[in-house]
């Protein structure tokens, strides 16, 4: 091999990465071992020979070699490949040279098993990995597994017979063309499974594909195919998830009899071995390549997209409303997120709140699944129920043209290798639609009070509730169970708890209304708890208190005070199932804040110059109206993070297309009098109102002359079921 080539087009590799739109995320890299190393790697895309070696060379600084088909070597092609350190199959020397590169340590290789791209991604057959190829069905091939066998039986006969009279191992390195023992490493050499995952998965015209067309006359379909798959991932961006599983040390498998008597004899003779430590190699190499397919597929990287494909081929109906689809994979992402003892990659999507799935669908998860399945003839669209051709998810599908004509069968194809996630698949799958909002409800009722108890344990109070309890979030049934037409999420204010909406949500109850006080993060614990929280965490509670309560009343209505009601506002512009939004003494920006609650700006700016750089987490004191429930000390970090969320309070209000009702008082000791008229200003909608109160106090919602807030409150709800007159 040529090392300067090799890494001159390292250079060009490194180029073209950073041109492409082409995200790499390398996972768990800490499994590549020290030693000699065969990376065995699954093979979907010509974009694993080009990138991963590139990608490896940077982690090891060691040249990363590998096997390319000989029907590539053609013309230019072959100096290319060359020079990127590329071996033919058909080289005769190809063995020879990977075994040598492997005892020195020189390089590492990769190989993969699959032989040839797998662009179905059916891998498994009657519980064993077999290959689905234009060919036909065939076992991944072993050959990675018995060059390490290979190059461990040399180096572990090179060794002993060198320890023993050196002469006895020179015929071997002669061989091999090295001139002494100590070319050769010790260390034994390792398998690393890898596996690529990508995301999404798409495949159209484009300007690679253009250019092809035009330029080579009588172009294969194969080609075409390649060129649209793999052109549209490099040109129009794609997530590559590379995952490094545990190495596999071959000299575990060297350790019977039946080897350590073959190596005792005096020599070994190049690559010619007895017929019975043959027949043991095979046989070795046949376990190894099995357990190094399982570890290779147990590490694919499982997206929004997977979900939603599997769930499609697995729920037993020919037609699913949108709602109930968008559930059955909100529930199973969110409970395989949380899922214990088991080996399981997840996107980076998949980690966190998926409530955007029920809500906006901000990150266009749902929306682009459904748009390429529709595309492809999968499912048809008929206002919110969709129809799906079970055809296109059950039938062969051409090796050459599936990632073109049915993607969607090969997103769940990719997961079928996945033991541990079948049984979550089929449940959420097949459970019925009443259960599935019943057990949506339960689960993120139980998950907000576990969450509650975790950060109640973990920072505990002293210096700000003075119960336990008053920080619990909690669902109040309608007094009239049977009417679930509309639904309430109220939500506290900054430095509060639950417990503030307490006495409101008990008049909303007894008007027939369902409640939910949701509990914003870092709130109701400690102000410790809250110096470490953010905006983006508090706008999650509130979409997942949207999510449950929609999942038991046909409509929602948001209510909020001071902070929270800039909330109800933001996730009312954005929820489908909002009815209307209710926002109590709300403020526009961070400068309609008193200075007894939120520091003058200049105070603000000494402030985080002194802390930045710093761990410490300073307060500032405050006394609240109702300080039973709320803190007495106010995080900068907090602070910081409310200026974060009323930047956006003029596109939050831009965007509610609901019936809105602000409250204020003209005696706010805490924000501005002229925040709520702003705020009402500035809503678009026609159906808005707005109500002034005569109150000396923040918290309109508790005290005296609370009982007039929560009839206003409770009337213009209640007017929200009624039939609207044309």
């Amino acid at each position: 091999m040529n090392r300067s080539a090799y890494l001159t087009t390292g250079l060009a590799i490194k180029a073209l990465s950073n041109l492409t739109k082409a995200d790499v995320a390398l996972h768990d890299i800490e499994n590549i071992p020290d030693a000699p190393t065969i990376f065995v790697i699954n093979h979907f895309t010509r974009l694993e020979t080009v990138l991963l070696p590139y990608h490896i060379y940077k982690l090891t600084n060691l040249p990363v070699w590998s096997l390319a088909h000989s029907g590539l070597f053609q013309g230019g092609l072959r100096t290319f490949l060359d020079m990127v350190g590329a071996v033919s199959t058909d080289d005769p020397k190809r063995d020879e040279l990977i075994v040598r590169s492997l005892l020195t340590g020189e390089a590492h290789w990769i190989i993969f098993p699959e032989g040839s791209m797998l662009k179905t991604k059916q891998i498994t057959h009657g519980g064993k990995y077999m290959l689905t190829s234009a060919t036909g069905v065939r076992k991944p091939h072993t050959g990675a597994a018995a060059l390490a066998l290979r190059s461990e039986l040399f180096r572990q006969f090179l060794w002993q017979k060198a320890e023993d009279k050196e002469d006895d191992s020179m015929e071997l390195l002669n061989f091999f063309n090295l001139e002494s023992i100590h070319q050769v490493r010790k260390a034994t050499t390792h398998i690393v499974p890898v596996n690529v995952t990508y995301y999404p998965i798409r495949a159209r015209e484009n300007l690679l594909s253009s250019l092809a067309s035009k330029m080579v006359r009588d172009i294969s379909e194969r080609t075409v195919e390649e060129i649209m798959t793999e052109g549209t991932m490099l040109l129009s961006g794609v997530d590559i998830d590379v995952r490094f599983g545990k190495a596999i040390a071959i000299s575990e498998y060297l350790g019977n009899g039946r080897i350590k008597r073959e190596l005792a004899k005096e020599k070994i003779d190049g690559f010619l071995l007895s017929p019975e430590l043959k027949s043991r190699m095979r046989e070795l190499s046949e376990k190894i390549m099995q357990r190094y397919m399982g570890d290779i597929y147990s590490l694919t990287t499982v997206n929004h997209e997977h979900l939603f494909a599997s769930v499609l081929r697995r729920y037993p109906q020919a037609k699913i409303p949108e709602l109930e689809l968008r559930q059955r994979v909100f529930l199973m992402a969110n409970r395989i997120g949380e899922m214990k003892n088991c080996e399981k990659c997840l996107h980076s999507t998949l980690q966190g709140s998926q409530s955007h799935l029920l809500t906006d669908d901000r990150y266009s998860s749902y929306e682009n699944f459904l748009k390429l399945a529709v595309d492809k003839g999968v499912l048809v669209r008929d206002g919110e129920m969709l129809y799906q051709d079970r055809t296109r998810l059950t039938t062969p599908i051409s090796f050459h043209r599936g990632r073109i004509d049915n993607p969607i069968e090969v997103m769940a194809n990719e997961l079928e290798p996945l033991e541990w996630l079948s049984g979550p698949l089929n449940y959420h799958a097949l459970q019925p639609a009443s259960m599935l909002r019943f057990n949506i409800a339960r689960y993120l009722l139980a998950r907000d009070r576990r969450r509650f108890e975790e950060d109640y344990h973990a920072y505990g109070y002293g210096d700000d509730l003075e119960r336990k309890s008053f920080g619990k979030p909690f669902l109040l049934p309608s007094w009239r169970g049977w009417r679930r037409k509309l639904g309430v999420v109220l939500i506290h204010s900054y430095m509060s708890s639950p417990e503030e909406m307490r006495s409101l949500g008990n008049h909303l109850r007894r008007e027939g209304l369902w409640v939910y006080v949701v509990r914003l993060p870092g709130h109701g614990t400690s102000s410790r708890d809250l110096a470490i929280r953010s905006c983006d965490e508090w706008t999650e509670a509130v979409e997942d208190a949207y999510v449950l309560m929609s999942t038991i009343c046909e409509k929602v209505v948001f209510c909020g005070i001071s902070l929270g009601a800039g909330l109800a506002l933001d996730v009312a512009g954005r929820a489908p199932a909002a009815a209307g939004v209710v926002a109590i003494c709300p403020p526009l920006k961070l400068s309609d804040y008193s200075t007894n609650f939120m520091p003058a700006i200049d105070v603000w700016n000494r402030m985080v110059t002194r802390v930045r750089g710093t761990s410490t987490d300073p307060y500032f004191e405050f006394v609240a109206d109702n300080p039973h429930i709320a803190y007495r000390r106010n995080p900068f970090t907090g602070i910081r993070e409310v200026g974060r969320f009323l930047v956006k309070m003029e596109d939050i209000l831009r965007a509610v297309r609901v019936p809105s009702f602000v409250l204020h008082t003209e005696q706010d000791p805490v924000v501005s009098k002229k925040a709520g008229r702003n705020v009402y200003k500035k809503l678009r909608v026609e159906n808005k109102q707005f109500t002034v109160f005569n109150l000396k106090r923040h918290i309109i919602i508790n005290g005296e002359g609370a009982d007039l807030v929560h009839r206003n409150i409770s009337d213009f709800i209640n007017q929200l079921s009624r039939p609207q007159s044309p």
